[in-house]
């Protein structure tokens, strides 16, 4: 919850605009704890990152895909922690059965796309200012990666 909210008050990599209460984090372990699995790094005894994918969208024709979220802590990137995760949590959308994974990873945010091109994924596109965080537009690059072709 730590990672996340830092993100939420002090980055536009989530649009997030309110940081997540004790039960809203406790609501989201669970929504994570079976088909939408979540996988957290941890060094000694500390969380350092996590890695989860959810539904991609409600309706019933896109239950084959899922979209990844990832994030690590600030002073753990650049230390391999996001490759082992997302590959992981890619692993794991495939052993469940999922045909795609999308990510949606916000434009600039240099590292997260070059993570996800080393993974496999490629852009399917861009959607222009639909987000907005701090008084500026956000665009969204959107990956995608085929896990069970």
């Amino acid at each position: 919850m730590e990672i996340y909210n830092r993100e939420v008050l002090g980055s536009r990599i989530t649009l997030d605009l309110v940081p997540r209460s004790y039960s809203e984090q406790l609501a989201w372990i669970d929504e994570h704890s079976g088909g939408y699995p979540a996988i957290v790094a941890v060094r000694d005894a500390t969380v350092i990152g996590f890695a989860s994918v959810s539904a991609y969208r409600i309706r019933p024709g896109y239950s084959t895909t899922v979209e990844d979220s990832i994030y690590i802590d600030a002073d753990h990137r650049g230390m391999g922690v996001g490759k082992a995760l997302l590959s992981r949590i890619v692993d794991a959308a495939a052993r469940h059965g999922f045909h795609a994974c999308m990510a949606r990873v916000a434009a600039g945010h240099q590292a997260s796309l070059r993570l996800h091109y080393s993974a496999g994924f490629f852009e399917v596109g861009i959607e222009r200012e639909v987000g907005r965080k701090y008084g500026k537009w956000i665009d969204m690059v959107l990956l995608e990666r085929l896990l069970n072709p």
